[in-house]
């Protein structure tokens, strides 16, 4: 199936630049490797180059379910070549709160997500040394999808974790460390009444981590 009827079939055909873009990546997977070595058939290739190329053009809304079933594949296999796919063009996964409401049905976070997010930097960069601070990166989808998920979950709404993790391109760990740092650090926002903790336990917890991250040789940020 051509890329343009693809595009198409994913209401995207009017986007040219999009598809054009599409079109480079594609022809870029061809030249760096083998990508039915990693189990991405042709068809899945470029529902999957159209996906990245629309998380290039922040406008563009992105129909992931029908993608899915145009490609022929299990949502969670997808997700699996979606993420093979894009570290294989070493492209970093940009995840957006708005089309995130949109896959979960959650428009309606939107609004909290951000304002969480934007609490959550300003806090953690206070409690960071200067030195650090410079090279925090809050850029990570990661940190989307953490404060999607406990915005969720304060406002009693029902979220896949597992499915979130895959869109997202993390880890089990990473995601339970993150959002531990985001409850810890903005409770007011994020957190439960029943999950609420002595202020001297989050600082030593807070501590503790960042201690056991760089002993690990992990960084998160």
């Amino acid at each position: 199936m051509d890329l343009s009827d693809i595009a198409r079939k994913l209401g995207l055909s009017e986007h040219k630049l999009l598809v054009r873009k599409a079109a480079e990546l594609r022809r870029l997977c061809d030249v760096q490797f083998d990508s039915s070595i990693i189990g991405v058939g042709e068809v899945c290739k470029a529902v999957i180059c159209l996906e990245i190329a629309a998380t290039r053009f922040g406008e563009v809304i992105f129909d992931r379910q029908k993608a899915v079933k145009l490609s022929g594949m299990s949502e969670k296999a997808y997700n699996r070549s979606f993420n093979s796919l894009q570290n294989g063009l070493n492209i970093k996964t940009k995840l957006d709160i708005r089309e995130l409401g949109i896959q979960f049905g959650c428009v309606r976070l939107i609004p909290f997500v951000k304002k969480g997010l934007s609490l959550y930097k300003d806090r953690f960069l206070v409690s960071l040394p200067s030195s650090r601070q410079a090279s925090a990166d809050f850029t990570r989808p990661v940190f989307t999808a953490v404060a999607f998920y406990l915005c969720a979950k304060k406002h009693k709404l029902k979220i896949d974790k597992v499915r979130l993790i895959e869109v997202c391109g993390t880890s089990e760990s990473e995601f339970s460390c993150v959002s531990t740092s985001m409850k810890d650090l903005c409770h007011d926002v994020f957190g439960i009444s029943s999950e609420k903790k002595d202020p001297k336990e989050v600082k030593g917890n807070r501590a503790f981590k960042l201690q056991a991250s760089k002993e690990n040789g992990e960084s998160w940020l």
